[in-house]
């Protein structure tokens, strides 16, 4: 498994390198060979008001999939442990749902009702783009989208709907549950929200 360390506002030392090496081996130990890399951001967020400043962000690569976890507390060294525990839950999750899948057995998660995303109440957009990202967009079905969506711990997931070929948007609500946002028209049938 190959491991990149990154530092924001912080020296990556070698204490810090060696904990979080330990740190990683042992919480994924029992998936190893499931993931090839991981990418972890260290930082120290520099604002007195912000009472957790000490941030570990991890990236995992698990063949074709992307898993993400981030955490935040007082001490680095915790935010470490809080984020190593969290991954390693997510992977052995993950390679539950897989077996699951394999043995056709019900998965443990599962989507919920998927209802349109409401418009009021939302923040403006900042006037001008600040960061672009590009990625691969395969085409998935709506239950692989949601499964990336739990795998990289944001609140919504881009991507390509299988069935219609248009760009759809897997969310996270508020108040539990997911959300679907497809374009309306364009000479494809879109489901509706029950």
């Amino acid at each position: 498994m190959k491991l990149v360390i990154h530092g924001k506002n912080i020296a990556i030392t070698d204490p810090i390198r060696t904990y979080v090496e330990s740190k990683l081996a042992k919480a994924l130990s029992h998936f190893d060979g499931l993931i090839t890399e991981v990418n972890a951001h260290l930082s120290v967020a520099r604002n007195p008001r912000i009472h957790d400043t000490h941030i570990a962000e991890m990236t995992l690569y698990l063949g074709g999939n992307v898993m993400r976890a981030e955490e935040r507390s007082e001490n680095l060294y915790a935010s470490i442990d809080l984020v190593a525990d969290k991954l390693a839950r997510k992977v052995r999750k993950f390679k539950e749902k897989k077996q699951a899948k394999l043995h056709n057995t019900p998965a443990l998660v599962t989507a919920g009702e998927l209802v349109p995303l409401k418009t009021e109440g939302l923040p403006e957009l900042p006037k001008e783009v600040v960061r672009r990202k590009y990625f691969a967009m395969p085409p998935m079905t709506v239950d692989e989208a949601l499964e990336q969506l739990e795998l990289i711990d944001h609140d919504f997931y881009v991507f390509r709907n299988r069935e219609t070929g248009e760009i759809n948007v897997m969310y996270e609500r508020n108040h539990g549950g997911y959300g679907l946002i497809q374009p309306r028209g364009n000479g494809h049938q879109t489901a509706k929200p029950h």
